[in-house]
Formats: C-alpha cells, structure tokens, sequence
C-alpha cells in the first residue's frame, strides 16, 4: 500500500515549486510582446523615447527570464527525483514535448535574448527589431510545448498502453500536438501572461506618474499597456470560456465540482454564482443560480445536459469494474504473453484500466476489492468541490476587476483632459491582482484533475518515487529556503532598476566591452529629439 503522507507531500513539492515558477513566467511572455511592440513604434518613428522605453522594460524582462529559467530547471528535474514511475509509465510520451521545450527554452531563447541585450550598437535597427521578436516569439512558443506536455495530462490523446512494455507509447504524435485542451490551455495562458505583463507596466507607469517622474516614458507606456491590456483582458475571459467548453468534453468531472453540481440538471443547465458547497451533505447551500448560463457555455446549445457529480460517480463505479477485467487479464498475461483470450478481454477494456487502479489505495490486489470498496474508489474520482468552487470564482472576479481597469485606464488616456491621480493608484492597487489569478487558475486546472495525474490512466498515488518522508521534508525545506531567498533578490533587483529609471539601461549598456574609441549608445543622438 502507498504511503498518503508520501503521496501528499511529493504533490506539495512539486505544487510550491510549479507555483514559485509560474511567478516569473507570464511577465516574462507579456513583456516581450510589448517590448517589441515598443521597439517597433522606434523603428517607425525614429523617437529616441521608444527606444528608452523599450531598454528600460527589456532590463525588467531580462531580470524576470533569470529567475524563471532558473526556477524552471529545478521544477522539471523533479519529474525524476519526486515522480520514479509517473516518468517510467508515460516518459515515451510526456518527455518529447519537455525536451522540445528545453530546447526552446535554454537555446532559442537565451541566444535571441543575448542578442537583445547586447545588439544595439552592433545591429542595424531593422535587425534589432526582428531579433526582438524572435525573442517574443521563442519565449512564447516554447511555452506551448510545455503546454502541450500539461494538455496531454489533462486529455491522454494519441497514446495508448503496451502491455508487452507496461508502459504508454505515442501512438500519433500529431495527435498529441493539436490536443484540442493543449491548445486551448496554450491560448488561454499565454493571454493571462499578456494581462499580467500590461498590469506590471501600468502599475510601474503609474507610481511613476504619481512621483512625477520620466513622465514622458510613464505616459506612452501607460497608453500602450492599457490598450494592450483591454485586448488581453478580454480574450483571456473569452479564451477561457473555450476552455471551460474542452472540459465538457474531457473532463467533466473537474467541470462538475468547479460549478459544484451535484445532480445533472435538465438542459440548459444554470450556473452557480455563489454557494457554499458541502462535502458532507453532497449540497451546495444557499446557492444563487442563473438560468441555462452553465449549459450555453458548457455544451454551446440549449438541449445537451452537463451530468453531475452523482451520475459521473456511477459512470466511474462502472469503469473500475470494467477495468477490473483488463487488470484481471493483465496479470494473465504477464504469467502467460500467448494467451489468446486474456490479450483479447485486454483490449476490450484496456481503457478503462487506469479506474481499476484506483483500488490500489483501498487494497493491494484490486481484483480482491469488495462492492464498498468500489464505491470508495468511484467517490475518490471527486476531487475538492469547495476548493475547485471558489478558486474558479475568485479567478473570474480578479479578471473582470482587470477588464474595468484597463477600459477606465485607456478611457482616459485618450481624452484630452488630464488624467486624475486616483486612475495612477488604481494601476498600482491593481498589480497584484493578474498574478493571484493566474496561481489560482493552475490550482484549479491541477487540485481538479485528482485523483489523477493522467486523466483516466494513472493515479496520482501509484506515481511517486521510492523516498521517504524525511527526505522530501528536507527537501521541501531546503527548496522552500533556497526560493524564499531568489523571490526577496529578484524584488529587490525589479524595485533597484524600477528606482532607477530609463537610465537603468546604461547600467547594462556599461556591463559590455566596448572597442577602443567606440562611442556608448547614448553618446550622440541619431535621431531628432521630440
């Protein structure tokens, strides 16, 4: 039997880890993109304030890449440190997105970024500004491989179980690239980093414009992040509906327990917009509903239900059992490879196999399990209804709140009036707010996943390694310890160059040799001033 303190703190590792990482990776996809949005407005115009603009926010990029290549490195070595058999079972199939993204990561990337930095006095301008967007462009591609690697967790498309191997093997790569929940995470994601990287800048802008100072740089760059912004903060609230309509599909339990819908309800089904749901009672009291909202997002009609979380219990109770079949013919097999019959049942409920291994928490060989025990094992494919119910919800209000700051930030900007200073502190109140829901949104796609780490074919418990619990209390110590430290550099080196100001940017300027008699980039102004 798996040890649950084990299985919980390895979850927890890899949560606090995947967490602190994904800190400093939608900042770094949305700043590139307004970088060179940025650079490219120079180019055009020739204004040396965009230049000044796009150097003194590439030097928060670069910052902001560091700690979360960095971070990112250790969260993908625990694949074989914390989770032995999640890799051996499915690394055929989960690995070859994960290199690709590597690659991506470690070389597209970091080549296109030196070459941000340190191209300016070397490239022409035009060559610069392509450089900056293959920069942007690396850096969010390559978060679509890790993506895809994540989608493929959430929906197991393309691969099929060996069982002359026991292990997953791909069995249509294509398949797993164009995973319709990979894309719509991908799209979804990359949107949020967008938000995120807008409210920074607006946030940033602001305080400048309260204290008065690089006014003519916090202007420009308080527009274009609120324009950025709106586009983004809408098509992230738009892009997540698509992806609240993949887990009709795919996931329904995680749909079920996120609108804490206990009974399937007649078509179309309504949405909950507050509640307290009970896991006790199996109710959600003193629920307000709006009628067939759940249904037109969920199922994009008016006569198709939404099942709930009753029914989907029973449609488990009766995979595991179904399951038990192929598990029972499994172990024939392993006694016996040429035998006909028991390779035959496999195949006929080899899908269902990943649900009769969810007994293995109740009783070691699941072909011993009891009636009860089935049930306890349909039950655990619930995951936590109270957690997933208002973690959605808090995610949704922040993203809304967002909406309405950059529509009342681009309203008046654009007027000719002078904009008040409430609008300047309402940016900077409002900073924190893309990042809590961001880390609340991967809480909600991950905690609604369990009990699985692969979606209907491998529990999260029968994927962990061989340690004990002393070693990953150390560990998770030690790493909370190490991160602790990064995060208080990493504020401090953001607020030292925030301090700073545009002029931050000769500061790296300096870091580089120069040739004998080459002047500094700001030596002589190659362009008219404004």
């Amino acid at each position: 039997m798996v040890d649950p303190l084990l299985v919980d703190l390895s979850r927890l590792q890899f949560a606090l880890t995947a967490l602190y990482h994904f800190l400093f990776v939608p900042l770094t996809l949305g700043l590139s993109i307004l970088i060179a949005m940025m650079e490219t407005v120079y180019v055009m115009t020739r204004r040396p304030i965009w230049r000044d603009m796009t150097k003194f926010w590439g030097v928060l990029f670069g910052i902001n890449f560091a700690l979360g290549v960095a971070t990112g490195i250790t969260m993908e070595f625990q694949f074989g440190m914390n989770w032995a058999y999640y890799s051996h079972y499915v690394g055929d199939v989960f690995g070859a997105p994960l290199a690709i993204e590597g690659l991506m990561a470690f070389f597209l990337e970091a080549t296109f970024v030196g070459l941000f930095f340190f191209g300016w006095d070397r490239l022409s301008p035009r060559a610069h500004l392509i450089v900056t967007w293959l920069m942007a462009l690396g850096t969010n591609f390559s978060a679509l491989w890790i993506l895809i690697a994540n989608g493929w967790m959430q929906n197991p498309v393309g691969a099929a179980f060996n069982p002359d191997t026991m292990r997953m093997e791909v069995t249509d790569f294509v398949a797993v690239i164009f995973n319709p929940v990979a894309q719509a995470k991908f799209v979804h994601t990359v949107s949020a980093g967008y938000v995120c990287a807008a409210t920074f800048v607006l946030g940033v802008s602001g305080w400048y414009m309260l204290r008065g100072r690089h006014v003519q740089l916090a202007k420009r760059s308080f527009v274009i992040a609120s324009a950025f912004g709106l586009a983004s903060a809408l098509s992230v609230i738009v892009l997540g509906d698509e992806s609240g309509y993949a887990l009709t599909d795919n996931q329904k339990m995680k749909l079920a327990a996120i609108e804490a819908m206990w009974e399937t309800e007649p078509a179309p089904a309504s949405f909950t917009a507050i509640g307290i749901p009970s896991l006790t009672d199996r109710k959600t009291h003193f629920a307000i509903h709006i009628p067939w909202v759940m249904g037109l997002i969920g199922t994009r009609s008016v006569d198709t239900p939404i099942p709930g979380i009753n029914e989907l219990v029973q449609r488990a109770e009766a995979r595991i059992r179904d399951g038990l079949v192929a598990y029972d013919a499994l172990e024939k097999m392993k006694a016996d490879r040429n035998d006909g019959v028991a390779r035959a049942a496999f195949k006929a409920s080899s899908h269902d196999l990943g649900y009769a291994l969810l007994l293995k928490q109740f009783v070691a060989d699941p072909r011993q399990a009891t009636d009860q025990h089935i049930k306890d094992a349909a039950w655990s494919t619930v995951p936590g209804v109270p957690w997933l119910f208002f973690g959605f919800r808090l995610m949704v209000l922040c993203a809304f709140i967002l909406l309405g700051v950059f529509a009342v930030s681009l309203w008046h900007t654009i007027r000719e009036s002078e904009a008040p200073r409430w609008l300047f502190r309402m940016a900077l109140l409002a900073m924190p707010l893309p990042w809590i829901a961001i880390e609340v949104g991967w809480f909600v796609a991950e905690f609604g996943r369990q009990p699985w780490i692969i979606e209907g074919v491998l529990p999260s418990f029968l994927a962990t390694s061989e340690l004990g619990v002393y070693n990953l209390l150390l560990t998770i110590a030690g790493f909370t310890l190490l991160y602790g430290t990064l995060a208080v550099i990493e504020v401090k080196l953001m607020l030292a160059a925030i301090r700073k100001g545009p002029d931050v940017a000769d500061v790296v300027e300096g870091l580089r040799p120069r040739r004998p008699g080459q002047p500094g980039p700001h030596a002589v102004a190659p362009y008219p001033a404004e």
